[in-house]
């Protein structure tokens, strides 16, 4: 297994979703209405990610990580039993719920069955005023939180920012958090789709029904040591590309390491024995392996086995990727 795996993606209708999927990543939807996850890598249940083309054609991800589970995650292979992460794209056009995910030592009282959610967000796209909340500010109660939420003024107590493309913003399980108001992001979070909300806006279906909330869960799971969080600066400019490389730490942390890397001409992406996943942000290139060309292309994503061969990354005047890098610690 040593090229580039291809999948296809998966987009899903959401209430808050808009149409930046397909006017800003190219991505085929369903249908005409709001669309707000494209699901780029997935071996969760609710979805299963089936391979473009190659060898591999037409496999799932599950049928890749039960056959051949060694050569694509490397040496930490025997800690999971499922592809580590659930890579999407998302397009915030309205608010997402005011939510929070449990941690590795909460989910299995609270949600049996699903695995921990620890993410990350890129930001690919921002209109003026939206917003990102992340994290409670200090001090803040359980009983401050259940008496907000009922009465929709829960955003008085989340630290909030306004982010601009490029901005990265790591949210550990247990974070209090949302996004909404015009946001595109990259998302890379572990294999999971465990989320309590706290609050939805008054939001209504198109029946007059809202959607469910989950007050007590979300109490429950609310890291109270973990204040508020605020973004990290990438280097990533999609309107004056940069003329010389970048390569830039984002996170490094037990799920994933994450780097931003920007490359005007070429250089080599090479896995050292570990997995890694990569999210065509900006810009044409192609990855070539002794003449075996793998085109990328702006809002794909990729996944490098960790058996892959070196690859020369050539670019079309500049190209930007997200690369995760699942370590050996």
């Amino acid at each position: 297994m040593n090229q580039p795996l291809r999948f296809h993606a998966f987009s899903r209708p959401m209430v808050w979703g808009g149409r930046k999927l397909a006017s800003h990543l190219d991505k085929n939807l369903a249908n005409e209405g709001p669309h707000g996850e494209s699901w780029e890598l997935s071996d969760h249940p609710n979805h299963l990610s089936i391979v473009t083309e190659g060898p591999f054609k037409d496999k799932t991800l599950r049928d890749l990580m039960n056959d051949h589970k060694q050569s694509i995650l490397g040496h930490p292979s025997s800690k999971h039993a499922r592809f580590p992460w659930l890579i999407k794209y998302l397009d915030a056009h309205d608010w997402l719920s005011v939510q929070v995910h449990p941690d590795e030592h909460k989910v299995n009282d609270l949600w049996p069955g699903e695995g921990s959610k620890n993410e990350a967000w890129f930001i690919l796209d921002a209109a003026p005023g939206s917003k990102i909340y992340a994290g409670l500010l200090p001090n803040v109660s359980a009983t401050e939180v259940r008496k907000a939420s009922l009465d929709g003024t829960i955003g008085d107590l989340l630290h909030q920012f306004s982010p601009k493309p490029g901005d990265f913003l790591y949210l550990p399980a247990g974070t209090v958090h949302a996004v909404g108001g015009g946001i595109l992001i990259a998302e890379i979070q572990q294999t999971s789709d465990a989320t309590f909300r706290l609050f939805d806006w008054n939001r209504k279906d198109s029946s007059g029904k809202g959607r469910d909330l989950h007050l007590e869960e979300s109490i429950a799971c609310i890291d109270w040591n973990s204040g508020p969080k605020n973004p990290v600066t990438s280097g990533y400019n999609p309107s004056k590309p940069s003329n010389i490389a970048i390569n830039k730490n984002l996170v490094d942390c037990h799920y994933f390491k994450i780097d931003f890397r920007h490359e005007p001409k070429a250089s080599t992406i090479s896995t050292n024995g570990c997995m890694q996943v990569a999210m065509v942000l900006e810009g044409e290139g192609s990855l070539n392996n002794n003449g075996s060309i793998t085109p990328l292309k702006k809002g794909e994503t990729l996944l490098f086995p960790a058996s892959m061969n070196n690859q020369t990354w050539e670019t079309k005047g500049g190209q930007s990727l997200l690369l995760a890098t699942l370590t050996h610690s």
